[in-house]
């Protein structure tokens, strides 16, 4: 059995984060994702996806973000258990968790912290009947590598910010040509994406169709058009080398709602005061979690992970008085 001070549930930015903030209260923290990874959404699905809301990096690839907080959790020697699902927890007499994964290896820690992101994910797929025949051969959900379009035809389907970001990181000197298809004239992502669309649409450098969709594909074993049909019944043809449907994932908690967790919408209900849950000693951080306000950024995952920590050093260790130091004074190998 495995045991440490916090057990992580879920390995990517926020986990990582969290074994750096409790390792500066000298807490012990292994981690389990059912990723055969480290670095959750940011590793298995947009590794080469720019992010720019960090603190400090004007812009940072997702996955050189992930390899910075490896680096950064690194002195505090945290453990991990990859490749397996957090399947069950129960409580022992001595107030402990013991939870057993999907390959039954079992840990055991005072303190719980779920950081898993979305939870269980699929992709959003359009309801086609024939898009299982052409999925890896010309149409892709995810986005793992950028230079796989290098000098492609591709077609980016969506309203959000992975679709509004793709279609601006891919027109930019890496497809041939890229054209955004959204069902509205609206979009959902960052107003300056929508902005940089459509000044790329004005431009030239993006063929825009609002107010239409995809309702077919076809090809001969791998993807060479798409059938674009606009809210008035008009349709045409478009030749393409790659379609991506990026309409997002639909998030499932799988066993965690099985926990007696309070869940709201696929999300785990938590105490702003300290990101804690309805059952004491687990708590919920990042994407996961939802309260009044709630804005599922990375950054606000950090805040809520520093939080998490000071409330668990206090239930792990009730009679010890914590005094905040600064990294800035005493550096990390100072704690």
């Amino acid at each position: 059995m495995i045991e440490t001070d916090i057990l992580i549930i879920g390995a990517g930015p926020v986990g990582l984060f969290t074994v750096f903030e409790a390792g500066l209260l000298k807490l012990r923290c292994h981690l389990v994702d059912a990723l055969p990874q480290a670095g959750g959404q940011l590793t298995e699905i947009y590794p080469k996806k720019p992010i720019y809301d960090i603190p400090g990096f004007p812009e940072v690839l997702a996955g050189e973000l992930i390899d910075n907080l490896m680096q950064q959790a690194a002195p505090f020697k945290p453990g991990f258990t990859l490749g397996e699902r957090a399947e069950s927890i129960e409580k022992t007499d001595d107030g402990k968790f013991i939870l057993t994964t999907s390959r039954g290896t079992q840990h055991k820690a005072p303190v719980i912290a779920i950081a898993g992101g979305l939870g269980c994910f699929e992709p959003r797929k359009p309801p086609i009947a024939n898009l299982a025949d052409f999925e890896d051969k010309g149409i892709e959900y995810i986005v793992r590598d950028p230079n796989f379009y290098k000098g492609k035809k591709v077609i980016v389907s969506g309203g959000g910010d992975s679709a509004l970001d793709w279609s601006i990181f891919l027109a930019n000197n890496v497809a041939e040509s890229v054209t955004l298809i959204h069902r509205s004239k609206s979009f959902r992502g960052h107003p300056d994406s929508v902005q940089k669309i459509l000044d790329m649409s004005a431009s030239g450098k993006i063929s825009l169709f609002t107010e239409a969709e995809v309702v077919g594909v076809s090809g001969n074993g791998v993807l060479n058009s798409v059938k674009v049909q606009g809210l008035d019944g008009s349709e045409q043809e478009l030749h393409t080398d790659h379609w991506l449907p990026l309409f997002g994932l639909s998030p499932k908690l799988g066993p965690l709602s099985e926990w007696g967790l309070n869940i709201d919408k696929n999300s785990i209900e938590v105490n702003t005061f300290d990101y804690s849950t309805n059952v004491p000693g687990v708590y919920a951080i990042g994407d996961i979690n939802t309260y009044p306000g709630k804005l599922k950024l990375i950054l606000c995952g950090f805040h809520e992970a520093t939080l998490m920590v000071q409330s668990a050093f206090k239930r792990i260790y009730p009679d010890k008085n914590y005094v905040l130091k600064y990294t800035t004074v005493n550096g990390v190998n100072g704690f």
